[in-house]
């Protein structure tokens, strides 16, 4: 299904908080579905290297993030809500202020962030790519060295078929051996190997074999990319007597200060070392002889992805229905408790003032796999499903919407526990909790699992008072069910509302 012409947003934007800069790309969003790019915008915020010893982003780092965002903010100020996906990346991932650091992000951007998880960096970045790439036969092998981890990502045509997200970059490896600016053999070494290390248990699977094609994109690669085109080492993309060329100039320099390379940027230069001692243990660690060079990588994913979604082509579809399949889900009973909590969408959530497509999706994918959990345990399947859905790599979400769909499954049974929904992102607090009491009720009016349909419900509400209607005498001949349902009062009563 194609999203009306007339409510395709004109223009479209994604913002990328990386480890090392942040980005922007604006892109106008054409009849067809293609996109575009009208802007693009960079700043050098280095905040992985702002990361103290405690895991805390330290100040100067925090600023530079603020000082760059109020700029991005001028630029997306009158996009809407359904036109800009922003995304955090490892980071943001592991900071232990990251959170507080978010918040007030929100706050100048006017919109949410969203923090990934690495593998579904890998898918983004993966889409990016693809999209810059003459279709070719056979597979691929797409490698992203950020500021804080490094993707792999085996894929053919648009698919990603293997993703993988390591903790090594540009930024943590400087940090760690060449944070004073000194460069030396044995320095190299030492990182090299650490990236090695890091990269060893996933190397059987991405080692020359298993593509026919490598390519690199982002900051490090394209950087190392221009250095040895430049310089002559390389006429074509990237290959491994190039990289040693470079680095062995490196270390001749003896410091970063000193280096003067064709291709190199001022603000590239402080974490080239770094980079390219992981780039070197990928080509090493995977057997790559050579390695073409994208233009496009995570940000130009976001965008397609925005597209996807606007589009109706949302592949948190495909993923909600790959775990169903894989979890054993009932199909039948999982469909009727979304169109039941759909149903109730309609009324509950103009009565509530809530009009955020976003949270309606995310109740009925979590009706969806609110019994996901029944594969491991019957006995409180209610939480295996919701440490499921917290940890699983489930393609398109980003880890808020998980922690929402973990937060409606663990409180769709049994006590509302309302101190979860208070550790959602903000626009998810609130509407999440009347999302879970909407689930709460659907579940209970199929409880039987029956494939009769249920009588048409009026759902009336003011504040946190909800008034159902049944059709007369129809409570009277399903005593169960309103036996449930009186049992519920309570729950909801302990959770704030009054049914």
């Amino acid at each position: 299904m194609n999203t009306a012409e007339s409510e395709l947003p004109e223009i479209v934007a994604a913002i990328d908080l990386g480890s090392n800069s942040f980005h922007m790309i604006v892109a106008r969003l054409e009849e067809s579905g293609t996109l575009s790019v009208i802007d693009r915008l960079r700043e050098n915020v280095r905040l992985g290297a702002g990361l103290d010893d405690q895991g805390k982003i330290d100040a100067p780092a925090l600023k530079r993030a603020f000082d760059c965002l109020e700029t991005f903010a001028q630029r997306i100020i009158d996009l809407p809500y359904s036109a800009i996906r922003i995304a955090g990346t490892n980071t943001l991932r592991v900071a232990t202020n990251s959170q507080m650091l978010v918040d007030k992000a929100e706050d100048i951007l006017g919109h949410p962030i969203e923090i990934i998880g690495g593998r579904e960096e890998a898918r983004l970045i993966y889409l990016g790519v693809a999209h810059d790439l003459a279709t070719k036969e056979g597979k691929r092998l797409v490698v992203d060295i950020g500021g804080g981890s490094t993707e792999l990502v085996i894929g053919q045509g648009m698919q990603p078929l293997r993703r993988e997200s390591l903790y090594t970059g540009c930024v943590s490896a400087n940090r760690r051996f060449f944070d004073d600016g000194s460069i030396s053999k044995k320095a190299f070494k030492m990182a090299t190997t650490e990236a090695s290390l890091t990269l060893l248990p996933q190397s059987g699977d991405f080692q020359t074999g298993k593509w026919e094609e490598a390519i690199g994109c982002a900051g490090t690669i394209k950087a190392i990319g221009n250095i040895v085109q430049e310089e002559g080492w390389c006429p074509d993309g990237i290959d491994y007597k190039s990289l040693i060329k470079l680095r062995d100039t490196l270390i001749k320099a003896k410091h970063i200060d000193r280096v003067d390379l064709a291709g190199l940027s001022e603000n590239r230069k402080p974490v080239i070392a770094g980079g390219l001692s992981v780039l070197i243990a990928v080509f090493k660690s995977l057997n790559i002889e050579s390695m073409q060079v994208s233009e496009q990588g995570m940000r130009e994913g976001l965008l397609y992805d925005l597209v996807g979604r606007i589009t109706h082509q949302d592949v948190r579809d495909a993923s909600v229905a790959a775990a169903m399949t894989r979890w054993g889900v009932d199909m039948d009973q999982a469909r009727r408790i979304a169109d039941t909590v759909e149903i109730f969408c309609h009324s509950a959530c103009r009565q509530w003032s809530i009009d955020d497509e976003q949270i309606i999706s995310l109740a009925k994918w979590a009706s969806m796999l609110h019994e996901i959990g029944l594969q491991v345990s019957h006995n409180n399947y209610h939480k295996h499903g919701a440490y499921i859905l917290t940890n699983a790599d489930l393609q398109g979400f980003s880890r808020q919407e998980q922690a929402l769909l973990a937060a409606l499954v663990l409180s769709h049974r049994s006590k509302f526990r309302v101190d979860t929904f208070k550790k959602l992102m903000k626009p998810f607090v609130k509407a999440g909790k009347h999302m879970c009491v909407l689930l709460r009720i659907a579940v209970l009016l199929h409880r039987g699992r029956s494939s009769q349909a249920i009588p048409e419900i009026k759902i009336t509400i003011r504040k946190n008072n909800i008034n159902l209607r049944f059709p007369d005498n129809w409570l009277d001949e399903h005593s169960m069910t309103l036996a449930d349902l009186i049992k519920e009062m309570h729950y909801l009563d302990a959770a704030g509302y009054n049914l």
